[in-house]
């Protein structure tokens, strides 16, 4: 008889081993690496929970690390435009500077050169905003300690379930000899393995609702914060790209208009030293009021005020005039000027009625 409840003990012992075998593969933890039993529902809806806010909140901080990785970057690169962009801009200034005789190419280096630095300024700014507002925020939360905090909870209600699966199996060894031998002894031993085992069941319960509200915490924390920092970054570069908008728009329309103006003028010293052969030694002037102010830019142009009168001299194809005003001559806009009466000239002399 003996040896028959020897082998029927085995036997109960290796069934409730391949139970708990079947449970434990339902219930394997995420966030500790752990064959640990399910006590009852409870317990494992509990761990269930904690299961999914610990892979949770480390897939959020891992999403952090690579928004601040990324910014880290991009800071990196605006800095290394911030150097090449101000060596272009001095080069630009330098050669406006060393090269006054070619008046388009150099004006328009002049200028982008003087916009370039604005156009760097810029960049500094959305760097300094990345960092302020993306950077410190994300890697102060990802190093934080209420982070930190939630997960040492639930890896102690981790160890603390490992410790209750040993005490689970000690209670099951511990029913296994009263069955076999109900003497006080083992009766006593029993009871006190089954106290222990509600103790840690009570402390899992605690711990693991206090791991659960602080990782849930933790959580919403990271949502609202990465959202808001992905919000910032949005609203930087947005607001850096319409900047550096404005200032190449303006750069074009400067750069394209100072070459316009230069193209449509006249070749004055050509014209002065090479006159042209189908103009004639004596070319009838007329007189002609300005009807728009007109601000010289260089020494071969005339500024007009409106109601000046101009002698008109030579009119070209080109949009231009050749005038004299007040004792000076130049040239000027033809379409600033309105003819008013025609003067015959001779030998160069010139009467105005």
């Amino acid at each position: 008889m003996d040896a028959l409840r020897k082998q029927a003990s085995k036997l109960r012992e290796q069934v409730a081993k391949q139970q708990q075998a079947v449970i434990k593969q339902f219930s394997a933890t995420g966030y500790e690496s752990s064959d640990v039993m399910v006590i009852d529902e409870m317990e494992m809806q509990l761990h269930h929970q904690l299961d999914k806010l610990y892979k949770s909140t480390r897939e959020k901080r891992d999403f952090q690390k690579e928004i601040v990785k990324a910014a880290e970057t991009f800071t990196a690169i605006g800095y290394k435009h911030i150097e090449t962009g101000t060596k272009l801009s001095e080069d630009c200034c330098k050669y406006g500077v060393e090269n006054p005789n070619d008046e388009v190419l150099a004006k328009a280096a002049s200028i982008y050169g003087d916009a370039r630095k604005h156009a760097e300024k810029e960049v500094e700014d959305l760097n300094k905003l990345f960092f302020s507002q993306v950077l410190e925020p994300l890697r102060a939360m990802v190093a934080g300690s209420p982070l930190e905090d939630a997960r040492h909870l639930a890896q102690r209600y981790s160890k603390m379930r490992q410790e209750a699966e040993i005490q689970a199996a000690e209670v099951s060894r511990r029913q296994a000899r009263v069955r076999e031998a109900s003497i006080p002894e083992n009766v006593a031993k029993l009871h006190a393995a089954e106290t222990k085992m509600q103790e840690l069941k009570a402390n899992m319960t605690v711990l693991g609702k206090e791991a659960a509200a602080a990782l849930a915490a933790v959580e919403s924390q990271q949502e609202r914060l990465t959202f808001q920092r992905l919000v910032a970054m949005v609203e930087a570069e947005k607001l850096y790209h319409e900047r550096v908008a404005v200032i190449l728009g303006n750069i074009e329309a400067e750069i394209v208009s100072e070459k316009q103006r230069k193209e449509a003028a006249p070749p004055v010293a050509t014209l002065a030293v090479n006159p042209p052969a189908h103009i004639p030694e004596k070319t009838k002037y007329f007189l002609a009021e300005a009807i728009h102010s007109f601000e010289a830019e260089s020494e071969k142009e005339l500024s007009l005020s409106v109601g000046d009168y101009v002698v008109v001299r030579k009119v070209t194809q080109s949009g231009w005039s050749e005038g004299e005003c007040q004792g000076r001559a130049g040239w000027f806009p033809s379409e600033y000027v309105e003819k008013r009466q025609r003067v015959p000239t001779s030998n160069g002399a010139t009467e105005v009625y």
